[in-house]
């Protein structure tokens, strides 16, 4: 079975389009599926809505979490998942080509662990404006030089072996916006490989918060991540 995580933080707007609209085009693959939609700390109409999906399709379940945190989201819902493969995709970013795509390579005898969407690739195609291109750009040479990162990205829609993850999904300590970057890191760093395949990236909707916020947020965040990932090396060293 596939399990389909969709984190929802104030998408009262967006959230019942993409969940039938994921819904149909997953009951046309011959494949079970079931959607997880992590509602968290939302101030709108949000939880109502998820809950009226979950009663209105079968294969579509709620979590809630009393505040907003993307990452935190995502984690519980990868660590609720039964499928045996888990997927997520953000309520304003639905691709089915790169699940499918994504699907065959994790499930090829010998497949990686985890299949990343990549803006960054030499088969991407990054439409955004220059300036949220530029930030990218910069944040993936920070975690391939500070980090060692082999693969381009890790943000976004992903693809992971539930049985092979889900010990480093439920080790992961950040959540925001640095739980995926965290959960990439750690799955190159127990020597499981992971691949990315090369996606189409448009804005459908203005950024939630400004580039110029973002920055140094994330810059303070990785520099805890750095920290905390040193530590725990130096403690294997140690045994």
């Amino acid at each position: 079975m596939l399990s389909v995580v969709v984190p929802a933080h104030n998408e009262q707007d967006y959230l019942e389009a993409a969940v039938v609209d994921l819904v149909k085009g997953l009951r046309t693959r011959e494949r079970p599926f079931e959607i997880i939609i992590c509602e968290n700390g939302s101030s709108d109409a949000t939880g109502a809505l998820a809950d009226d999906l979950s009663s209105r399709f079968e294969e579509v379940r709620t979590l809630s979490a009393d505040r907003p945190d993307y990452g935190r989201a995502l984690r519980a819902g990868f660590l609720a998942a039964d499928g045996e493969l888990v997927a997520n995709f953000d309520v304003d970013y639905i691709d089915l080509a790169f699940l499918d795509a994504a699907l065959d390579l994790v499930g090829a005898e010998g497949g990686p662990a985890a299949v990343v969407a990549s803006k960054r690739s030499a088969s991407a195609d990054d439409t955004r404006p220059v300036g949220r291109r530029l930030v990218t750009a910069a944040f993936s040479l920070v975690l391939r030089l500070g980090f060692g990162l082999r693969v381009s990205d890790t943000h976004g829609m992903k693809v992971l072996r539930r049985v092979v993850l889900a010990p480093i999904v439920a080790e992961c300590k950040f959540g925001d916006d640095l739980f995926d970057t965290e959960l990439i890191l750690r799955t190159e760093r127990a020597g499981h490989q992971v691949a990315e395949l090369g996606v189409t990236v448009r804005d459908t909707r203005p950024p939630r918060t400004p580039i110029i916020r973002r920055i140094p947020r994330s810059l303070a965040g990785l520099a805890k991540l750095r920290i905390v990932l040193w530590q725990e090396n130096l403690a294997k060293l140690r045994r």
